[in-house]
């Protein structure tokens, strides 16, 4: 019996405590020297602090990958897509895409680890507005080099103009 009443006491007191804290972060945001996101970070103009471990949007090396397609394979929700084609009087394979579908990812960097060759890791970009689902579909093989290869980071204006080139960019290790 007294079990029982331990419980209901746990369980009251535990709601309570959780309540307590929604409160609390609640009645934060209403505090007037708090200010707004953008006066506290100054974002676009300065980038915002991210935590080390964070994972943003997919940095990828067109000029390391090998086609292998394991981190298609290892994406729970198939939202990379990877062209290839064989390498004429070679062997290997030539990338002619390499896409991920952001309205898709879930930014689990599944695709990550299974890498061969560390072609492909996880960005410390954390936006990529668009104004359309088009501009969630990212073809890292059409990319200006300096993002493609992984030099610079993924931004809305390189993928915008990433759609207007017809041939992708090659210079990979098998070429």
């Amino acid at each position: 019996m007294w079990n029982w009443f331990a419980n209901i006491f746990q369980a009251v007191g535990t709601v309570a405590h959780g309540m307590y804290v929604t409160l609390r972060y609640w009645l934060i945001t209403y505090k007037p020297e708090r200010g707004t996101f953008t006066e506290r970070f100054e974002y676009p103009e300065k980038p915002v602090p991210l935590a080390p471990r964070y994972r943003g949007f997919h940095r990828y090396d067109l000029t390391t990958c090998i086609s292998c397609d394991q981190c298609a394979k290892a994406c729970p929700v198939d939202c990379i897509y990877i062209g290839k084609e064989r390498v004429e009087g070679g062997k290997g394979f030539k990338i002619t895409g390499f896409t991920i579908d952001y309205s898709k990812c879930m930014f689990c960097a599944l695709c990550v680890e299974p890498c061969p060759v560390d072609c492909i890791f996880m960005g410390a970009t954390h936006d990529l507005s668009c104004y359309s689902r088009d501009g969630c579909i990212v073809d890292f093989s059409r990319l200006p080099l300096e993002v493609a290869w992984g030099k610079s980071t993924l931004n809305p204006t390189a993928v915008a103009e990433s759609k207007v080139i017809a041939e992708p960019v090659h210079g990979g290790p098998n070429q």
